[in-house]
Parts: C-alpha cells; sequence; structure tokens
C-alpha cells in the first residue's frame, strides 16, 4: 500500500502545497460528481500544465496509485467518482483557448476550458462550438471529450467525437503523446475514436483540437404544445418521416412543464401534456422553408399551439426552460434517477407509454425529458432518498427504462456515459467476447488500470451497490442532461 504522506509530499513537489487537498474535510467536495456522494480520494492535485499531469501521472505509477481525471464534475454517471481511492487530476486550472484558425475553422484548448466559453470567445470572428450539453455553462471540454457528450443540437451536427481532430494525451506511465492533429483525416488506425468517449480509462487529455462552425445566417426557434405525450412523441417520428432534419427537437412533459415554467418562467403553457421545441438554422431563405414544413407536419398531430420566437429574447427564454429544466426538478421531489438510454425514434410512442404505466404501477412519477429527434430519453424518476426503500425502488425503476431501451433496438447510454451508473447493465448489449475485446484496449494502452479503474465494464466492486447509488442525483440548480 502506498504511503499517503509520500505520495502527497510528491505531489507538493510538481504543483506546490497549495494545489494539492488532502485534508478530510476539503476532500469532501470532490467526493462526488453530478450523481450522489460516493468516495473520497487519497487527494486531488490541480496542475496547470501538461508537464506537471505527466509528473503526477508519474508519481501515482510509482505507487501504484490509481488516477481519476476530473473536469467540473457535471457528469451524470458516476466517471468522475474516485471509487477506488487514489489521486484525483482536476483540470480546471488548465483553462486557456490556446489557438483559433478561423480561416481552417479548429481551436485548440486546454482541458478546463468551459464549453461555452469557447464559442464566446470566436463569436466575433462569426464561429461557434456546435457540441452543446445541457451543462454547457459549467462543463469542460476534457469531460465532453471524456464521455462524448452530446446536447439538443446533436441532432444535426454531431457528439462530441464528430468535433474533435485530435488530442494531446498523457498516458499511464507519464509520457505525452499526439492523437490525430489539426487535419480532417490521419493515416493509420483512429486512435482518437477510440479515446473520444473512453471515459478516461485509456489516457488523460491536456489539449484538444476541436473543429468551429460558422454561425448560421437564420434561426428560427418553434414551441409545438400537445395535449398529449404521444400525439407530441408521433410528431417527433413525422418531422424525421418527412426527410426534415432540425438543428434540435427537444421533448418535455407535463411533469418537466410544471418545473420548468416554475422555475425559470420560459413561456411553456399550463396545462400541457407535452411540448416540442424545434429548431432551423441556415440559410435565410431555407429556414424559412423548413420552418413552414416543421408547422405543416406538426399540424398533422393536433397541436393546441404553434409558435415561433420573435426575438432572440424570446429564442433564449425558450431554451433557458429547456437547459433548466432538470434543476427545476428539486420543486417536485428532493432527489431524481436520471436514466440516460436511446431508442429508435419509431419507438417512442410505445417506450414512453411503458414509462407512463410504470408510474402509475409503481407510484413514483417519472419526468420525461427528450433529446427527441435522435431518440434519446432522460426520464427522471421522482423520489425522497430519506424514506426507507425509496432509492431501491427508483434504482429498479431506472433498470427496466434500461432493459426496455435494449429490448426496443436501442442502447444503455446516448450522452452521459456508463461509468458507475451503467455497468452492470452492459452485458444486456454485449456478450462475453464482446467484453473481452474492448477490455483488451487497456493492456494496449498499457495503463496497468491505474487510469479510472473500475468503470465501464461490469466487474468487481463497481458492479454492486456503489455503481447504483452512483446514478441517483440530487435535484437542484445546476443539474444538467
Amino acid at each position: 500500500m502506498a504511503d499517503r504522506a509520500v505520495v502527497i509530499q510528491e505531489l507538493a513537489g510538481v504543483v506546490g502545497t497549495d494545489y494539492v487537498v488532502h485534508e478530510p474535510e476539503d476532500l469532501v467536495v470532490f467526493e462526488y460528481d453530478g450523481s450522489v456522494d460516493q468516495a473520497l480520494p487519497m487527494a486531488v492535485v490541480i496542475p496547470d500544465s501538461t508537464s506537471q499531469v505527466s509528473a503526477c501521472v508519474r508519481v501515482a505509477a510509482c505507487h501504484g496509485v490509481p488516477v481519476v481525471a476530473r473536469g467540473a464534475g457535471t457528469g451524470l454517471s458516476g466517471g468522475a467518482v474516485a471509487e477506488q481511492g487514489g489521486i484525483v487530476i482536476a483540470l480546471t486550472r488548465m483553462n486557456r483557448i490556446l489557438e483559433v484558425d478561423a480561416d481552417n475553422l479548429l481551436a485548440v484548448v486546454e482541458p478546463g476550458v468551459v464549453n461555452i466559453d469557447l464559442t464566446h470567445h470566436v463569436a466575433s470572428d462569426g464561429l461557434y462550438y456546435a457540441p452543446d450539453p445541457s451543462s454547457q455553462r459549467a462543463c469542460t471540454i476534457g469531460g465532453n471529450v471524456a464521455e462524448n457528450s452530446g446536447g439538443p443540437h446533436c441532432l444535426a451536427y454531431g457528439v462530441t467525437t464528430n468535433h474533435v481532430l485530435g488530442m494531446e494525451v498523457v498516458l499511464a506511465d507519464g509520457s505525452v503523446e499526439w492523437i490525430g492533429g489539426k487535419t480532417r483525416e490521419n493515416a493509420g488506425h483512429d486512435l482518437r475514436g477510440i479515446l473520444v468517449g473512453s471515459e478516461g480509462t485509456l489516457a488523460i487529455v491536456t489539449k484538444a483540437v476541436v473543429r468551429l462552425l460558422r454561425q448560421p445566417e437564420s434561426v428560427k426557434t418553434l414551441l409545438a404544445v400537445f395535449a398529449d405525450l404521444d400525439e407530441a412523441s408521433a410528431a417527433v417520428s413525422g418531422i424525421i418521416g418527412a426527410g426534415i432534419v432540425p438543428a434540435a427537437i427537444e421533448m418535455m412533459d407535463d411533469l418537466c412543464i410544471q418545473a420548468a415554467e416554475a422555475a425559470v418562467h420560459a413561456g411553456y403553457p399550463e396545462g400541457a401534456g407535452a411540448v416540442l421545441l424545434v429548431e432551423v438554422d441556415g440559410i435565410a431563405e431555407a429556414v424559412e422553408e423548413e420552418a413552414e414544413a416543421v408547422e405543416e407536419v406538426c399540424n398533422r398531430f393536433n397541436p393546441l399551439q404553434i409558435r415561433t420566437a420573435t426575438d432572440e429574447d424570446e429564442r433564449e427564454r425558450l431554451w433557458s426552460g429547456r437547459k433548466g429544466v432538470l434543476g427545476a426538478l428539486g420543486r417536485l421531489a428532493p432527489n431524481y434517477f436520471l436514466v440516460d438510454g436511446t431508442v429508435p425514434r419509431t419507438k417512442l410512442v410505445e417506450v414512453l407509454s411503458r414509462i407512463r404505466q410504470m408510474s402509475v404501477d409503481t407510484g413514483y412519477p417519472i419526468a420525461n425529458l427528450l433529446h427527441a429527434g435522435d431518440g434519446n430519453l432522460h426520464p427522471s424518476v421522482l423520489f425522497d432518498q430519506r424514506k426507507p426503500g425509496d432509492i431501491e425502488s427508483a434504482l429498479e425503476i431506472g433498470g427496466k427504462i434500461l432493459e426496455m431501451c435494449v429490448e426496443v433496438g436501442g442502447v444503455l447510454s446516448g450522452e452521459h456515459g456508463i461509468g458507475l451508473e451503467k455497468q452492470q447493465y452492459m452485458p444486456l448489449m454485449f456478450n462475453e467476447s464482446d467484453l473481452d475485446a474492448m477490455a483488451r484496449l487497456k493492456p494496449a494502452f498499457a495503463t496497468n488500470d491505474i487510469l479510472n479503474p473500475g468503470k465501464v465494464f461490469p466487474s468487481g466492486a463497481s458492479c454492486g451497490e456503489f455503481s447504483q447509488m452512483a446514478a441517483v442525483a440530487k435535484a437542484g440548480p445546476g443539474a444538467s442532461a
């Protein structure tokens, strides 16, 4: 067993004593991510450069101590939780935008850059960064890369992996390598594609080359209001079936509308069973045509009303309700268990109907929030963890929802990753040979199992109670999906 005092002393020698957190009362802040309080690390180190990250990893490797990379802590699958103790490397000081190449539509950033700050930084050049998790005002690009994060606009523009060209990484022995680069194509195996979404189990990202897009000439945001969730779901399939691919199609049910409207006053109508938030962008003439086409399709499914944001303020207000809804669920219950699964769009009506029946059968309210255009579900089981048996019941419901997602041809995660939350469900999608093939990446990268151990794969203690508890989130400000 590593000598804790020696490890802390060596880390302090790398970054200075002010940037090593090791007192128990200070470590509590790093005990959890966006899920729930779980495990205290041995120490938290906050480096300022790639060379410091490298040196800290060497210290960990020398002592055989686990290493967990951490961004803003907004992850929702327990990925930043130091389940086996060890060293947490918090990358928030590495928050510099190192280069913007407007001609080639790319930027080089450090992992601690907050997602939306990059868009703000390049806005004067008429550019933006497309991936937009709902926590984009807080989450960092390094964490987005680790989890392959999505967001409302991933329907048209893709998730994080579609916007990362290359990255500088620190491997488990402390060595520094570049994977990919500044061009769209690189010879050899696609190691970039392997590392994006690997949840910090193979390497730690210290720089990323990301694609930038030009701001669209025109944007229109429509709010379609329905009396029934099934009609809203059918409208989603109708829009995509008509060959229309908007920038975003978001859906919220009546519980989400109730919570969001009380908290944000976004202008969602009372008494609605569901709303669709549809956004189209591009050349002005094409946007007008597409918006009209979306409205025409929605009118086939008996909407109560359809309205279009008349200016940027109204558009921002409509989106504020969508992006603030999970935090607002705290008005309805003290806790929620957030499920992140994806199903074929044609199965939305069936799946949401079955989720609604689960709620009736169990007595637990389930608030449904969806990146509906690509079938990414976020059902939130509302409960009170202070009541005996509530956590277990919520987890059981969540497990059944995940099983249903796979059963209808979907997958376990659309954007939050596997982490601790879903690892026991991996056999629903993969047989032993599949899991073994994926697990061989760790020795291929010579991780010695010190990089974020116990995550993703269903093995050991990470398959039991801990992984379930990590999926339980506390509703409140800053919650996101």
